[in-house]
């Protein structure tokens, strides 16, 4: 009973452990705050990949009334620790994303072109912004054929979530 306990306790000093680096990393002033627009970036560098709808849920918990677009740590650490937990916003699975280019690739060419792909990437669903298309791009694009072999696009976003 009282292994479960510390290794219980020892999960959770590891998992603070992660969210104080990945917020001190932001925390420029070293007064235990960073900006709100920053919070994306720190949850995704923990592992999480939150929709921006979640991403706006989880800013509203946690953000500063005064003063605001701010967010402390002493806020975020039990919100983020939650979600570390309950495993939540885990990444999508790689065949997941697979057939997500495959369902675009009517040809089943196996490569997409990067005009056809910025149409349906900042057109539909939660669309992309030009810089997020740009980024995109730059490691997704073959620049000998200046296409996307998505098979390979895939291999290089997922995660090794084994841990």
């Amino acid at each position: 009973m009282a292994d479960d306990k510390e290794n219980a306790e020892a999960i959770l000093a590891e998992v603070h452990k992660k969210i104080s680096n990945a917020f001190d990393v932001f925390d420029h002033e070293f007064n235990k705050t960073v900006d709100v627009r920053e919070i994306g970036t720190i949850i995704r560098s923990l592992g999480c990949f939150p929709s921006e709808a979640e991403l706006h849920d989880v800013i509203a918990e946690v953000e500063e009334e005064e003063p605001i677009g701010y967010i402390r740590y002493e806020k975020f650490l039990p919100v983020m620790t939650r979600v570390l937990m309950e495993r939540k916003f885990r990444p999508i699975a790689e065949d997941l994303l697979l057939q997500a280019f495959e369902v675009l690739d009517h040809q089943k060419k196996g490569h997409l072109e990067p005009e056809e792909l910025t149409k349906y990437m900042t057109q539909e669903g939660e669309p992309f912004t030009q810089e997020e298309m740009e980024e995109m791009l730059s490691a997704a694009l073959d620049t000998d054929k200046n296409v996307i072999f998505y098979k390979d696009f895939v291999s290089m976003m997922v995660i090794d979530d084994t841990q």
